[in-house]
């Protein structure tokens, strides 16, 4: 590419939230995980943690990390068994990812969620062949709202954090966007408020998924 012509912003995406509306499946497994238990979390309780690794929002509800081994397995059997049926898209997601990688830009996924299944839920929406690059759990030994999984995705896709967009639904996302240099859109269509976003400072909002193309050319 010559050094006159720009290249195209890296985009990188959240995934729950985001690119798929998991939220059905996500609370279907964490009352699965914790039914019988006299200390649990309420459904807004639990979305306020989204973003998090599943282990470290189990650990705040259980004193031992047997404890938190027992949740989890709990909790990934549920999704497993329930995953397709729970799962939900959202309006304009396949046609804007599309059109980003027509464009040129280099995309990728920032979840915190285990590689595997966050290639299953790309899969199950459609897209997963649009994306160069899954920086899922395992990747990184810090996860948001620490910058390392967003710099690690810009560094895998050859391209420097400050020229990258970071789209996400939750404060952990536009944390660590903004912790690692990169621009942050903050999607309005998850299940997080403008009010709830507006301390992590994006640098754009989104009402819709397909007004992303235009945000991340400027």
């Amino acid at each position: 590419m010559s050094p006159s012509v720009r290249r195209p912003a890296a985009v990188l995406f959240d995934l729950d939230g985001t690119l798929v509306d998991s939220i059905p499946l996500i609370l279907g497994a964490m009352r699965h995980a914790f039914r019988g238990r006299a200390r649990a979390p309420t459904d807004a309780e639990w979305v306020a943690t989204l973003g998090r690794p599943l282990r470290s929002q189990l650990g705040d509800w259980v004193e031992s990390e047997a404890e938190v081994d027992a949740l989890a397995g709990a909790y990934r059997e549920f999704q497993l068994a329930h995953h397709d049926a729970l799962m939900r898209p959202y309006d304009g997601v396949v046609a804007a990812v599309h059109a980003l990688r027509a464009a040129g830009h280099g995309l990728a996924i920032v979840t915190s969620k285990g590689e595997v299944m966050a290639r299953r839920a790309l899969a199950w929406a459609g897209i997963e062949g649009h994306f160069s690059l899954v920086v899922g759990l395992e990747a990184t030994v810090r996860h948001k709202p620490n910058p390392d999984p967003v710099v690690f995705a810009c560094e895998r896709l050859g391209q420097p954090a400050s020229e990258a967009w970071f789209v996400g639904d939750s404060p952990f996302d536009m944390q660590a966007g903004n912790a690692a240099g990169a621009r942050t859109c903050a999607a309005l269509w998850g299940p997080f408020s403008r009010e709830q976003l507006t301390p992590a400072r994006p640098t754009a909002w989104a009402a819709r998924m397909s007004e992303i193309p235009a945000i991340v050319r400027g």
